[in-house]
């Protein structure tokens, strides 16, 4: 085997069918599924024993967050590649092949992103990856725009954890999923140390996902959404920038900040944004920071650089949002 598909689930039974019948019809079949479920009580375990025996299962003793359940799932995995998958998905029959070649493509590559398609707006991307701004912004590349938009391989910030797949043996050496930041930015947070360390994320259009979105959370925003990724927003700059990069940065992320609490003051989630922006503050003592190191210098520059490229970008694609709405 090379590959481990690892699907975390918390009370997803209604979504696990359609994601594991989707898996069985895969071109290559040269992997094998472990399901972490994060101490579900809506019967998921009884019905995987039931009709998918076949199916690994590591069970927690409780709901320990996104980032502990892929790690439990990581740790226990001896293939060279891990596939971490969402269960509200349903994958297209290359989707594995598609994944597997292009991470292969270089030792440099530490994971590649899919193509997610929204499964109730199948003309639309729900990710294309993901990329990071100056503003401390995580942008979901592409969200809401047709997806002839993006049919090119590419360069991305970081993987979109709910579909992707990682080199396993990075994790020894940039460390795993920090299982402080429970669930939202996780992934963007991994992405980020591996380019530190000079690796690359991709983008892969060939390998197909439908994703129906927020399955687990059950909204796209709300109270616990908002105020964990506020906090780890705050964490992700904290252990990845090294001071001087903080200060250099330091107008434009004010300026993300207020502008985001603004945003969540408008719609009812201000008191929650600014609520896990205390915590994340509060709390930076715990973090653990990405240790500076001299011959890291030149992916620090490339970072930043990419960072300020990001940004014009998501400014363009904004006001062009905005002018074909008027």
């Amino acid at each position: 085997m090379n590959v481990t598909i690892i699907i975390p689930n918390y009370n997803g039974k209604h979504f696990l069918g359609p994601c594991l019948e989707s898996l069985s019809k895969q071109s290559c079949r040269d992997f094998e599924i472990l399901v972490v479920d994060n101490h579900s009580t809506d019967g998921s375990i009884e019905f995987l024993n039931e009709h998918y025996p076949e199916v690994r299962t590591i069970l927690l003793d409780k709901n320990r967050g996104f980032s502990a359940a892929v790690n439990a799932g990581i740790r226990k995995a001896r293939t060279p590649y891990v596939i971490l998958l969402n269960n509200d998905t349903a994958a297209d029959p290359h989707f594995v092949e598609e994944l597997l070649g292009a991470v292969r493509q270089s030792p440099r590559i530490f994971s590649v992103s899919s193509k997610m398609i929204q499964l109730h707006h199948p003309e639309l991307i729900d990710s294309a990856g993901d990329l990071y701004t100056l503003v401390g912004w995580g942008i979901c590349r592409g969200i809401g725009r047709p997806v002839q938009n993006y049919t090119k391989p590419d360069e991305i910030f970081s993987a979109c954890a709910g579909a992707s797949i990682y080199r396993r043996s990075v994790f020894r050496r940039i460390g795993y999923f920090d299982e402080s930041h429970f669930a939202y930015l996780e992934d963007m947070d991994i992405g980020y140390r591996a380019r530190i360390y000079g690796y690359k994320n991709r983008y892969c259009p060939s390998a197909v996902v439908r994703h129906v979105g927020s399955g687990t959370s059950g909204s796209k925003y709300n109270s616990f959404k908002v105020r964990l990724s506020a906090r780890n927003s705050v964490w992700l700059v904290w252990k990845n920038m090294p001071l001087p990069q903080i200060v250099l940065n330091s107008l434009p992320l004010s300026a993300g900040y207020l502008v985001k609490a603004l945003f969540f003051y408008k719609i009812g989630f201000g008191k929650d944004y600014i609520q896990g922006l205390r915590e994340g503050l509060q709390n930076l003592r715990h973090c653990r920071r990405v240790p500076f190191r001299f011959r890291h210098l030149v992916s620090y520059i490339r970072i930043e650089a990419d960072l300020a490229r990001y940004t014009a970008d998501y400014a363009r694609d904004w006001f062009s949002r905005k002018l074909l709405h008027r």
